[in-house]
């Protein structure tokens, strides 16, 4: 959890909703501005980089004990204060508004439904964030990944060899 992470995911421009994903409730709907590539790029330049980034309140961050999601659900919002975050670099994918596929490697602490919002805002449209599929977790990467359907049809033999062992983890995590 402490360390950078990939994601790879899709905004929907002009619609804001409560949690900054699609699982909230809409907010506020506006109009999809005519955007060419240029200013999409731009707007995604201004997060990249050194940054500060306010936190949603649907997070797991803990106010007097409490996670901010669980008051949020109460429906109170309290203060919280900006975090500094890094954006290393990203990726423009696809162009098909008022959908932008992108991929973003960021630093820990990084809410990615948050940059996706921001990037609406500069836009002047408002987004949220409609996918998200994390790539890279530090080292561990979703290439050397096993899906359920795998592990089902898999020999057991198959499934030990793809199993990392406690010193391959160990090395992954710099130890």
């Amino acid at each position: 959890m402490s360390e950078d992470k990939k994601y790879a995911g899709t905004l929907q421009l002009g619609i804001t909703t409560s949690t900054q994903d699609r699982q909230g409730e809409i907010v506020n709907k506006r109009e999809v501005p005519l955007l060419d590539e240029n200013k999409i790029r731009a707007a995604f330049e201004k997060f990249c980089g050194d940054f500060y980034q306010m936190p949603p309140m649907v997070s797991a961050i803990k106010r007097g004990g409490v996670p901010l999601y669980k008051l949020a659900r109460q429906g109170k919002v309290v203060e919280r204060e900006a975090r500094l975050v890094h954006v290393y670099r990203y990726g423009i994918d696809r162009i098909a508004l008022p959908e932008i596929d992108f991929s973003v490697l960021c630093s820990k602490g990084f809410y990615v439904r948050t940059y996706v919002h921001d990037i609406g805002e500069e836009l002047d449209c408002g987004a949220h964030l409609k996918s998200l599929r994390r790539l890279k977790s530090g080292r561990f990467d979703v290439d050397r990944a096993i899906s359920v359907l795998q592990i089902k049809d898999a020999s057991r033999e198959e499934i030990l060899s793809r199993i990392l062992s406690l010193p391959e983890v160990s090395r992954m995590r710099g130890a």
